[in-house]
């Protein structure tokens, strides 16, 4: 029985020109367009959903470690409150 030896072979990815043609699905062309709008900060694109959260957890944790002095429960409630938003707004698409 022959031993089969293996050429060298360069891998393709190091290869500048890659021999075969890929199909690359990009967000915007699954069909459905998209309901969110982006707020550009430093350069990076933030769903303004996600930014929405932010402020609500922001604000709860706030307001609850004013009203009641307790900073674990504030923190808690402003977690949840910004969870609870981004969860509903990431369904919603």
């Amino acid at each position: 029985m022959r031993c089969s030896r293996q050429k060298f072979r360069l891998p393709e990815l190091w290869v500048t020109d890659y021999p075969y043609r890929m199909a690359v699905v990009h967000p915007t062309d699954t069909g459905r367009p998209r309901s969110h709008t982006s707020v550009d900060i430093a350069g990076t694109a933030w769903p303004v959903y996600k930014l929405e959260a932010l402020f609500a957890g922001v604000v709860v944790c706030l307001m609850l470690a004013l009203i009641t002095g307790s900073v674990q429960a504030a923190v808690l409630a402003g977690a949840t409150a910004s969870a609870v938003r981004w969860l509903l707004a990431a369904v919603r698409d």
